[in-house]
């Protein structure tokens, strides 16, 4: 969290997440939003729980991240559609989070993205104290900050570099390795929730796609029904291997019945 302070922030006793509004009342901008947050969540869960076997992370969709104290408490947060901590409790005192506090906690995230719904300009604001991308630069310090566009079908990614973001250039499959979750980020055309979209998806660093629980379920039944098929015409070779070795013996007989 940043030392600079703004004259208007009121001096007044820290409050908690329980004590701060977990909405600013205003409408989702897209329905698109809680689907693709819910497509980043599921298929990145099991490559957090192997990098968290103690489950110290936390997810936040939509979710409030406190940065400073303001009246009302809304002005003094931000609240990326999908971002990622780790090495921080779940829960706090037994609670589900209701929002991220950094005066509470002090661990930046380390990916935070926003889905564009308009022009983009407000994810690309740097007017200090004010705009997104500068609220995200100077003071949260997520390392990683991710702007996507769905009409553009593309997403635009910055990583923090000596206290600035700068941007970065895909790799040559057009994703955008990040190294400690080792995963990388970029565009998936398919369909998702019924719905044929290019989606912001994971991969792994060799280019494998991270797939939703409900894909894994998929893939495992098909390979399932691949064994049940092979298992089938194994044992209809068999039954066929079978039956020759008894018309063989069968032809034998009756040759050696003729030579009597």
């Amino acid at each position: 969290m940043t030392s600079a302070t703004d004259p208007s922030t009121a001096l007044t006793p820290f409050p908690d997440h329980t004590q701060l509004p977990e909405s600013d009342g205003t409408f989702v901008k897209n329905w698109q939003e809680h689907p693709q947050s819910i497509l980043l969540t599921d298929s990145i869960t099991p490559v957090l729980k192997q990098l968290h076997p103690e489950g110290q992370y936390c997810i936040g969709q939509d979710l409030g991240i406190y940065w400073r104290l303001t009246d009302p408490p809304e002005r003094g947060a931000e609240a990326p559609d999908w971002f990622y901590v780790g090495n921080v409790p779940p829960l706090l005192d037994g609670q589900t989070r209701r929002s991220y506090v950094l005066w509470q906690e002090f661990i930046a995230p380390l990916i935070a993205l926003e889905f564009v719904s308009l022009d983009g300009s407000e994810e690309r604001d740097k007017t200090p104290w004010k705009g997104k991308f500068w609220i995200y630069e100077q003071v949260i310090h997520p390392a990683f900050y991710g702007i996507y566009e769905v009409k553009k079908a593309t997403v635009e990614m910055y990583e923090l570099i000596g206290g600035q973001y700068q941007l970065l250039t895909a790799n040559e499959r057009g994703h955008y390795p990040i190294k400690s979750l080792g995963v990388e980020l970029g565009i998936w055309h398919g369909v998702y929730q019924n719905a044929q979209l290019p989606w912001l998806r994971w991969w792994d660093l060799q280019g494998n796609l991270l797939l939703t629980g409900e894909e894994r379920a998929e893939q495992e039944s098909q390979r399932a029904e691949r064994e049940s098929e092979r298992a089938e015409q194994e044992s209809e070779r068999a039954e066929q291997e079978r039956q020759r070795a008894d018309r063989l013996t069968a032809q034998l007989r009756r040759r050696k019945a003729a030579c009597r």
